[in-house]
């Protein structure tokens, strides 16, 4: 399901349905910026984002329901060398053919089963996004 059906006020930010990701450009299986997520995953968003409200926070989402085809994009473009058009904003302190060994990337993503997602809190009254120290898909010690 659709987890903006059930959680009032979510921000979604579907990164790898365009190009600002590690990959700089759509992530195969991202069709459409819909945060597909299993009906209990999408019920406990909705409870987080209900004892938010009190303290003017909310969630923003970034990635939810990964299809296998993606995870197989991401293990494509990992293999190829040549490409680092985002390293430098992604991963700057991290050699590529790294990346699984580091455990940034795996050829098997928990995402595939629809109750994981990525997300953030954002102040709901100017929608900036709070620091957590790192941005969205950092791979390097500090994320």
């Amino acid at each position: 399901m659709d987890a903006v059906e059930v959680v009032p006020g979510l921000v979604v930010d579907i990164r790898y349905a365009g190009e600002h990701n590690f990959v700089a450009r759509p992530i195969d299986g991202y069709e459409a910026p819909r945060c597909l997520l299993t009906r209990p995953a999408a019920q406990a968003l909705a409870a987080v984002q209900n004892d938010l409200a009190t303290s003017r926070l909310g969630l923003k989402v970034f990635d939810y329901y990964r299809p296998a085809r993606a995870v197989a994009h991401f293990v494509r473009w990992a293999r190829d060398p040549s490409d680092t058009a985002r390293k430098a904003e992604f991963y700057p302190s991290i050699e590529k053919r790294d990346l699984f060994r580091l455990g940034y990337m795996s050829h098997r993503s928990r995402h595939s089963r629809g109750s994981t997602v990525d997300l953030t809190l954002v102040d709901r009254r100017s929608g900036r996004e709070v620091d957590m120290g790192t941005d969205f898909d950092l791979f390097g010690p500090k994320s």
